[in-house]
């Protein structure tokens, strides 16, 4: 239930499911994030709870209307070299993100991780790429920092990851696929954070990030001073 509590949130948070959007129904979710329905069904109960949505009979659940208000953003990705600028950015915040996941995750925290990690693991199997559960998984990470700021930030970049995600993912397939390797990166952060190893979890988190970096760029970064 958490992994699409969290996802949905994240949602409307970063604008996905725009104040009065229709959601999709609870069997394109419970597809859509491979659970059973009343699993979804928790999951919105909550959402309608907290006050992120209602319900209107007959017609579905809805984002919520809400009064304007400043969240933070960034300008959107322009070029490759914003890409790589996104990628140096993550560096500064998610291994310590990481480290600091590792420290302080509960139960519901490594089950948030690992449900987004099961998605990964099945998504490879089939020989695909999810950058959709690649998100999932790092923004559980920095939810289970317990630092609100680690979390917002990825949220407000998530556009901007999703980028650099999507061409990492299509660099990963072919005959030669990669998509093995880059599971085990994230299993090995999940590991590090599980086990309460911080500085293995940053160690592993900076790791991913810089590989991921330079495999989508062939190891030829630009010279940003230019």
């Amino acid at each position: 239930m958490d992994i699409v509590y969290r996802a949905i949130l994240t949602s409307v948070a970063d604008g996905t499911y725009a104040p009065n959007d229709r959601l999709p129904s609870e069997h394109d979710l419970a597809g859509q994030f491979g659970v059973s329905r009343p699993v979804v069904r928790s999951a919105l109960d909550r959402l309608r709870r907290e006050g992120a949505i209602v319900s209107r009979r007959g017609a579905g659940s809805f984002v919520r209307a809400s009064e304007a208000k400043q969240t933070l953003g960034f300008a959107p990705v322009e070029s490759i070299a914003d890409i790589q600028r996104c990628y140096e950015f993550r560096l500064t915040i998610e291994p310590d993100a990481a480290f600091h996941a590792a420290l302080r995750r509960d139960e519901s925290a490594l089950h948030s991780i690992a449900a987004a990690l099961d998605l990964l693991a099945t998504a490879t199997r089939q020989e695909q790429h999810r950058e959709d559960a690649d998100f999932m998984f790092h923004h559980a990470i920095a939810e289970a920092s317990n630092n609100h700021y680690y979390a917002a930030s990825l949220q407000a970049l998530r556009s901007h990851i999703a980028v650099g995600m999507k061409i990492h993912g299509l660099s990963l397939l072919g005959p030669n696929s990669g998509l093995k390797g880059v599971l085990d990166e994230h299993e090995g952060i999940f590991r590090a954070i599980q086990d309460g190893e911080a500085e293995a979890a940053r160690s592993c988190m900076a790791i991913h990030i810089r590989t991921s970096r330079d495999r989508l760029f062939e190891g030829r970064l630009l010279d940003l001073s230019l």
